[in-house]
């Protein structure tokens, strides 16, 4: 006959097991913690680290959807994809044998080090969601191909409901999506109750052209006369932003040979009605306004004409060219 154990003893025999299975097993512990994490991965654990325990955590399944920012943008498109932020590691956080999109929702000045720090096996699953002209870049990176997107919507603050691009003129939103996970993005958008038009590549092309304009032309004249919202602008210059619209879209036009559908003046205003209070403000010029100033005076004499005022006022944080 032999006597059962204590509590005391089979307590003292589990803390000794699982003594020995830490030291045997570490990174299956470090897994097993990271895999509880909230945003999946370990806060404790630094950026910086790299033994191999550490990269295994940080390392993505190969069918995850991924948005690489967590600002306005990327926190609301998140949802249950794994979310890089501003301290992740690109290149370890990105299965090269993986599949799926990878939402690039940060800003146009850190596209470089994010296209370089993928690997190159899932570059063509990038998926740019940034204001402006991307074409010269993407042109660069051999990315002409990849899904792009016109986010018509405005985010105030990180975690506030976001305003959709509906409008009295374009009830069906104006944001849309092309490329192979364009249809994946509009998914997203919907879960949110936010609407995204899938395009084809010939179609988004003006369709891009037409947001740049409205950046660049709301922002500058905003700016140029001392305007608290795009709203103001749009009210109180209404002539001045109608004239540079015009002169945009033929310059447009000529350059790159596209046609614009009619009535742009009259959607731009109604999107400029529905995010009314967007403050104004000439910024990331290399992304925006320069595509018009490269294009002469000749082409856009309103438009060079303000940003120079607006330089030669200190109203703008560069130097133009």
């Amino acid at each position: 006959y032999s006597p059962l154990p204590t509590f005391k003893q089979r307590l003292s025999s589990f803390q000794h097991s699982t003594m020995k299975l830490s030291t045997a097993f570490p990174a299956l512990l470090a897994f097993s913690m990271y895999t509880t994490s909230a945003q999946g991965f370990s806060s404790s654990a630094p950026s910086s680290c790299t033994t191999s325990s550490c990269r295994q955590t940080t390392q993505l399944s190969a069918t995850d959807t991924i948005v690489i920012g967590g600002g306005r943008i990327g926190s609301l498109i998140s949802n249950d994809a794994k979310l890089l932020g501003r301290n992740d590691p690109v290149a370890s956080s990105i299965d090269p044998n993986g599949e799926g999109p990878i939402f690039i929702a940060t800003r146009n000045d850190v596209l470089e080090s994010i296209v370089e720090d993928c690997p190159e096996s899932r570059r063509k699953d990038l998926v740019f969601l940034q204001n402006g002209y991307l074409d010269n870049f993407l042109a660069s990176k051999d990315l002409l191909s990849n899904t792009q997107a016109l986010l018509y919507l405005s985010v105030t603050a990180k975690g506030v409901d976001p305003v959709d691009g509906i409008t009295t003129v374009n009830p069906e939103g104006l944001t849309a999506a092309t490329g192979v996970h364009a249809q994946a993005f509009a998914d997203r958008l919907a879960t949110l109750g936010l609407k995204c038009n899938v395009v084809s590549a010939e179609d988004y092309r003006p369709a891009m052209f037409e947001k740049l304009i409205w950046i660049s032309t709301y922002m500058l004249v905003g700016t140029a006369k001392n305007c608290k919202s795009v709203g103001q602008a749009g009210s109180d210059h209404k002539h001045l932003v109608e004239s540079i619209i015009s002169e945009l879209v033929a310059a447009v036009s000529a350059k790159e040979g596209i046609a614009f559908q009619e009535g742009t003046i009259e959607r731009l205003a109604a999107y400029t009605d529905v995010v009314t209070d967007f403050p104004c403000g000439v910024k990331e010029f290399e992304w925006r306004n320069k595509y018009f100033y490269d294009l002469g005076d000749e082409a856009c004499p309103l438009h060079n004409g303000l940003l120079r005022e607006c330089a030669e006022e200190g109203k703008i944080g560069f130097e133009l060219p």
